[in-house]
């Protein structure tokens, strides 16, 4: 049985919470709020235990042509495989920060990654490595809580580090994305910044 805390983040098993889990809450309205962005073809890196690529497999069925799970850990994906098992989703295993890895996946129309870059020691790569991936006029929807800053120790064992505000903003700088929409998250809910509120998990909603 997959534990619930493993190297690649605080793996999120839903059949193994109750459903009023806060973090597994917050979990779910990322995808909830990343919904009306999917179609056609969809990447979800660091997928975890593949709850989020059922669901939005079921939510977009229309709308989506197939929907690519990536997450770096075996026991992860075989579970994923078991129990989140739908006719448009593949999982795979992979490491997000695989410079071979565009050419393997190929181009998306979609791509997610929920909570990913605060455990990767080069998230600058990563996200050099997810606009190669985006098909020109795709969207990209990240996320990653807020902390001390690049480089600067967390409390968080799971976690290399945390990005200020600031440096998550200037993370999509060097991109040419045509518009960029920076929105915070506070429980379930979604905001854009209200002076003097502090936030602890940002999302950038980026499009090529």
């Amino acid at each position: 049985m997959i534990k619930l805390l493993e190297w690649t983040g605080e793996r999120i098993i839903p059949k193994q919470l109750k459903p009023t889990n806060g973090m597994l809450l917050e979990h779910i309205a990322r995808y909830y709020f990343a919904t009306p962005y999917i179609h056609g073809r969809v990447l979800d890196i660091a997928c975890g235990t593949g709850y989020g690529c059922h669901m939005i497999a079921k939510e977009r069925k229309r709308e989506i042509t197939e929907v690519i799970g990536v997450d770096n850990d075996r026991e992860t994906i075989e579970y994923a495989n078991r129990e989140y098992n739908h006719q448009k989703v593949t999982y795979a295993v992979e490491d997000a920060l695989d410079p071979d890895l565009p050419a393997r996946l190929g181009l998306f129309d979609t791509i997610l990654s929920f909570e990913t870059i605060e455990h990767l020691e080069d998230d600058r790569r990563f996200v050099h490595s997810l606009y190669q991936m985006l098909k020109p006029g795709g969207t990209l929807v990240l996320s990653t809580p807020f902390g001390r800053g690049r480089g600067m120790q967390t409390s968080e064992p799971f976690h290399v580090h945390q990005l200020t505000p600031e440096e998550f903003k200037e993370l999509f700088a060097p991109f040419s994305f045509s518009e960029i929409q920076f929105y915070y998250q506070r429980g379930v809910t979604f905001e854009q910044p209200r002076e003097g509120v502090r936030y602890f998990i940002g999302v950038a909603v980026c499009l090529k």
